[in-house]
């Protein structure tokens, strides 16, 4: 296949956006939004009072105590990123990330003038950096003159869908605390962990509440994707109040604010009322299910995935069929995007979205395209006791099993006779 123009597919504009739900929205969040239209008044930066107390609520359900004013609000997840790496790191602070992680949480610095480095997970979860990888590349980057401040994770992940132990977050924690980091951890997907039961999720700010900054982006289980809301929680004592009121300043001067009639559904949605709990729970029962049968279709063609385990996503690794993709002219991740973007007619966004090599055969597969339909056939997949058998995501799933069957097909015909 022809090689696309890499002009064409930038790293902050091309980035591929966080997984949609691909549900109709819900009506009590519909109807606030459109009571909220026609108020012309602006929410201040950082939110109302009464979002943040909603905000706290929230936080403290989940077992993470704190105060209004330790709590900002802002009109998405990369601006309280950007605000975050401009108060720890932006005075010449290097940052660390996992590999492969988040898309927008490496352009965030980057757009300060900021290093990034990453750092490689365990081959069992995503999200948290092996904290032996995290002692080296400390050290490594300190002995070529860096400064290494802040390191982003994630305890339930994009792009990878895993969920870290709480083993694994208990060393890696300790290991960024004695080099004396700052922790930011994304939270966003904490919400659609898909089976509770098999492991207890931790922040690292019950582990470590002075030196971790806790956001979450409400597009992960509580809004539509499209309404751009996050929620951060800082650190009590003087220190987190430094970060929190320079966050502040950056927000500002960003003219970072939410839209009232987001704010309204954003309140609403923090406070957890039953028409949310129930919306939520639901999703993430459809969302595991399509989950499972993208996974099996993945590891079912001889490619590799890890089992998701949270989130609206599968993160394969086809690197075993190199060879049949090549005859399709795809080496790297870039031309896997473009090829099976066109295939699965979805994006697939690959792996060097998310900081993993452009060699490396990687991508994303979300879940929410897969329902792809009328508001009705939507709506009926979060009812239904057998959503993957409704004929519109049946269809949809014997596409992408048909695709990957294909080049399992092609990859067996490479196989050298035996």
């Amino acid at each position: 296949m022809r090689r696309t123009d890499p002009g064409d597919h930038g790293p902050v504009r091309y980035g591929p956006p966080l997984p949609s739900d691909g549900l109709p929205v819900l009506p009590e969040l519909a109807a606030l939004v459109a009571a909220a239209a026609s108020r012309a008044d602006a929410q201040p930066v950082g939110g109302a009072p009464a979002l943040l107390e909603a905000a706290c609520g929230y936080w403290t359900r989940r077992g993470l105590s704190c105060v209004p004013d330790r709590v900002t609000a802002a009109p998405g997840s990369p601006p309280l990123l950007l605000a975050l790496a401009a108060a720890l790191a932006g005075d010449g602070g290097d940052v660390l990330v996992p590999r492969p992680c988040a898309p927008w949480w490496e352009p965030c610095a980057r757009l300060l003038g900021r290093p990034v480095f990453h750092v490689a997970t365990p081959a069992e979860s995503g999200g948290v950096p092996d904290p032996y990888a995290l002692l080296e590349t400390v050290r490594r980057v300190r002995a070529e003159g860096g400064d290494p401040r802040v390191l982003v994770l994630s305890v339930a992940d994009d792009p990878t869908a895993g969920v870290a132990s709480p083993e694994l977050l208990h060393e890696t924690v300790e290991a960024a605390t004695a080099e004396g980091l700052h922790l930011i951890s994304d939270e966003t997907w904490r919400d659609t962990v898909h089976d509770p039961r098999r492991g207890v999720l931790l922040s690292p700010a019950e582990m470590l509440p002075d030196r971790v900054t806790v956001v979450t982006d409400l597009a992960g289980a509580l809004l539509p994707a499209g309404w751009p809301a996050a929620v951060a929680r800082f650190p009590p004592g003087e220190a987190g109040g430094r970060v929190h009121a320079r966050v502040l300043d950056v927000l500002t001067a960003l003219g970072a604010r939410l839209a009232t009639p987001v704010a309204a559904a954003a309140r609403y949605a923090l406070d957890e009322p039953a028409p949310v709990t129930a919306r939520r729970e639901a999703a993430v029962r459809l969302h595991a299910a399509l989950a499972a049968a993208v996974h099996s279709a993945v590891v079912g063609s001889g490619a590799l995935a890890r089992p998701p385990r949270a989130g609206r996503h599968v993160y394969a690794d086809l690197g075993p069929l190199r060879e049949a993709l090549g005859e399709h002219g795809v080496t790297d991740a870039q031309e896997l995007e473009d090829f099976l973007t066109a295939r699965l007619g979805m994006p697939a966004p690959g792996g060097h979205r998310f900081g993993d090599h452009l060699g490396a055969l990687r991508v994303r597969l979300g879940t929410g395209p897969l329902l792809d339909g009328t508001d009705e056939e939507r709506a009926e997949c979060l009812g239904s006791p057998e959503p993957l058998e409704l004929p519109h995501v049946h269809r949809a799933l014997t596409s992408l099993r048909s695709v990957f069957g294909d080049l399992r097909d092609d990859a067996q015909r490479w196989e050298p006779p035996r």
